[in-house]
């Protein structure tokens, strides 16, 4: 019998870490985190529309 999973529920934590942040690109000013912020909504409305599609 097959099994539906009608939530899934995801936590993620986002966090600087010592050894990473010296590779990681300078995003600490006002711009540079508006345009993460902009790329994530941008990548989560185009998934929307993947999902409204099918």
């Amino acid at each position: 019998m097959p099994i539906e999973i009608r939530e899934l529920q995801i936590k993620v934590t986002v966090g600087e870490e010592a050894g990473g942040a010296e590779n990681a690109p300078d995003t600490t000013g006002s711009e540079g985190q508006d345009a993460i912020v902009k790329a994530c909504v941008e990548k989560v409305l185009a998934i929307l529309e993947k999902q409204r599609e099918r």
